[in-house]
C-alpha cells in the first residue's frame, strides 16, 4: 500500500483547512462529516475508521485528564453510538497513553456493551506490556467474557528482555479464552523495534493528567529527583533508545539517548527529562526491546493477524527530516521475504490469509479480502521469489521490491512497479 500516494494534493489542502497541525485539533463534528469530506478527495487506498476512545474523552474533557463521571460516560456512549451509525467499524483504545490511563474497567465495559449491540469491533492497546503484560491481558479477556464483544489486541508484544518469557503465557491465555468462546484475536508487526512516545518511559504518576501537568512535574526539583530515582530502578537499556521524530529539535533525530546524555554530561534519565521539557513532550523514539522468537511464536498462532501498526507515507516525506518506522514501508513485504521465503515460519497462503481475508472479516469489511466473484478487485501481484522490503531504520523511505502490479477497486494503481497516478480508493462504511 505504501507504493501509492495516500491522498491527492487537493486532499492535503482540504485536510489542512480543517485541522490545526500540531496537536491536530479536528473541526469535524461527526463521523459522517469526516467520512463525507474524505470521500470528496482522491484516495490511493481504501479507507475505513474506528472511533478513538481518547477522541471521545477529549471531545468532552479537552486536555483535562481525570476520572470521568457516569453522566459523562453516558455522553461518550451516545457519541460512540452515533459514530457507529454513521459508518465507523468500532472503537479503539490506547490505555497506555496519558488521556486514557484513568479509564476504569467499568467505563470500558459500558462502551464495549454498545459495540456488542452494534456488532462492532473493540481494538485495544492494553495498559502496559512489561511487568504488567499478563494482568492487562487478563483485563481485556475479562471484557470479552463479560460483554461478548469482538476484541482485537493491537500489536501484542512483551517489552523488555526480562518480560519476553511472558509472551508464551499471554498467548496461552488468549487461546484458552478463545476456546471458551471469547471472540479474541490479536495483531503483530514483524520488527523487534518499537516506535512510541518518549514520555511512556516515565513513571505513570509522572505523566498522568496531560502534557501540562507532566511538564510541571518534570520542572519541580523534588518531583524530578523522585522521577529519576524510579526510572533508575527499572535498570533500562537506554543505549537502544533512538529519537525518531522531534519537531521542536530536529538536531537530536537519529541520535541515541545514551549519546545525548554523554554529550551533556548527565544521566540518561536526566537527558530524557530535559528533552521532554525542551520539546513540550513531543518526542517519538525507536526502541529495540522485542524478541525475534516471540514474533515467530505469535505469527504461528492461528489467532494472529499481520498489521503494519503505522501510517503509510511516500518518499517525499523524507524532506521533513523525521525518521518514520520502516514498518510504514515494508511490514507486509518483510513477512513474505523473511518469514515465508527465508525462515519458512509461515506458508505463503497462511501469510496472505493473515493479511487479507482474516482482518477483513474481523473488522466487518464486506466483499474484500478474497479473490472471489462479486468481490471488489483489490489485488496485489508480486513475485514470491523476489518480493522483499528495503526500508530500514537508517533509511526508512524505501519502497519494497518485487511488487509488479496493484489494483484497487479494479483499477490499476501500480504497473510494472511504478505508480500510474490512479487514485482509486474508496471510503468504507460499516454496514455497506
Amino acid at each position: 500500500s505504501s507504493l501509492a500516494p495516500l491522498v491527492s494534493k487537493e486532499a492535503i489542502k482540504s485536510i489542512q483547512k480543517w485541522t490545526d497541525i500540531g496537536d491536530v485539533h479536528v473541526n469535524w463534528q461527526t463521523v459522517k462529516e469526516f467520512l463525507d469530506e474524505v470521500q470528496k478527495v482522491g484516495l490511493g487506498l481504501n479507507f475505513a475508521t474506528l472511533i478513538g476512545h481518547e477522541t471521545l474523552r477529549r471531545g468532552l474533557l479537552g486536555d483535562e485528564v481525570r476520572k470521568i463521571t457516569i453522566e459523562e460516560i453516558g455522553m461518550m456512549n451516545n457519541m460512540l453510538k452515533r459514530g457507529l451509525d454513521e459508518g465507523a467499524f468500532g472503537m479503539s483504545t490506547g490505555l497506555v497513553f496519558s488521556h486514557a490511563k484513568l479509564a476504569s474497567f467499568e467505563e470500558i465495559k459500558i462502551l464495549t456493551n454498545t459495540l456488542k449491540k452494534e456488532n462492532a469491533l473493540y481494538a485495544s492497546h492494553i495498559r502496559g506490556e512489561m511487568e504488567d503484560l499478563l494482568p492487562n491481558i487478563n483485563e481485556t479477556l475479562q471484557i470479552g467474557r463479560e460483554v461478548g464483544v469482538s476484541i482485537e489486541i493491537s500489536h501484542l508484544k512483551a517489552v523488555g528482555k526480562s518480560y519476553w518469557p511472558d509472551m508464551k503465557r499471554a498467548l496461552e491465555m488468549i487461546n484458552i479464552a478463545h476456546d471458551e468462546g471469547v471472540s479474541i484475536e490479536f495483531d503483530i508487526y514483524p520488527y523487534t523495534t518499537t516506535g512510541s512516545v518518549l514520555y511512556i518511559l516515565l513513571p505513570d504518576w509522572a505523566s498522568s493528567g496531560g502534557r501540562e501537568k507532566m511538564i510541571a512535574r518534570l520542572k519541580d526539583s523534588d518531583l524530578r529527583k523522585k522521577i529519576i530515582k524510579e526510572m533508575k530502578q527499572l535498570n533500562y537499556d537506554y543505549h537502544k533508545l533512538i529519537v525518531s521524530i522531534c519537531p521542536c529539535n530536529k538536531s537530536v533525530v537519529g541520535k541515541r539517548i545514551s549519546n545525548i546524555a554523554a554529550n551533556q554530561g548527565i544521566s540518561c534519565e536526566e537527558a530524557i527529562i530535559e528533552l521532554l521539557i525542551s520539546t513540550n513532550g513531543q518526542v517519538i523514539t525507536f526502541n529495540e526491546v522485542l524478541s525475534e522468537e516471540n514474533i515467530e511464536l505469535a505469527l504461528k498462532n492461528p489467532l494472529c493477524t499481520i498489521a503494519s501498526t503505522d501510517a503509510a507515507y511516500n518518499r517525499a516525506y523524507v524532506r521533513t527530516g523525521e525518521m518514520v518506522h520502516p514498518r510504514c514501508f515494508g511490514a507486509f513485504s518483510k513477512i513474505l521475504a523473511r518469514y515465508v521465503r527465508e525462515k519458512k515460519t509461515l506458508k505463503m497462503e497462511e501469510a496472505i490469509y493473515k493479511m487479507t481475508d482474516k482482518p477483513a472479516k474481523k473488522v466487518g469489511i464486506k466483499k474484500r479480502g478474497l479473490l472471489k466473484n462479486n468481490y471488489f478487485a483489490d489485488i496485489v501481484i508480486f513475485n514470491p521469489k523476489t518480493v522483499t522490503d528495503q526500508a530500514n531504520f537508517q533509511n526508512p523511505y524505501q519502497y519494497s521490491e518485487g511488487i509488479d502490479y496493484v489494483f484497487v477497486n479494479g483499477k490499476m494503481v501500480i504497473k510494472e512497479g511504478e505508480h500510474t497516478g490512479e487514485l482509486a480508493g474508496k471510503v468504507l462504511r460499516k454496514g455497506n
